[in-house]
């Protein structure tokens, strides 16, 4: 089953950072949109709900999976 899975990430972010590496290191393609303006990253947290105040934000198939601990537990259930 091919994944659609979407980053979102800004510049300088470790966590961010880790979570492209564990992405590349399985081999798994994905979309990273880097959102590096304060204003413009308090609308797209808005969009995704209010506990959500930190980057990356991932999307796998259209739905939120969270941050890299979220990305990691995903990856586990797809049996990836």
């Amino acid at each position: 089953m091919e994944l659609k899975i979407v980053v979102y990430s800004k510049s300088a972010c470790p966590q961010c950072e880790s979570a492209k590496m564990l992405l590349k290191t399985k081999s798994l393609a994905f979309e990273e949109i880097k959102i590096d303006g304060e204003a413009e990253r308090m609308t797209f947290y808005e969009k995704c709900g209010p506990s959500v105040r930190q980057m990356p934000q991932i999307f796998i198939n259209d739905q939120r999976v969270g941050g890299l601990a979220g990305l990691q537990a995903a990856l586990v259930q797809l049996g990836r």
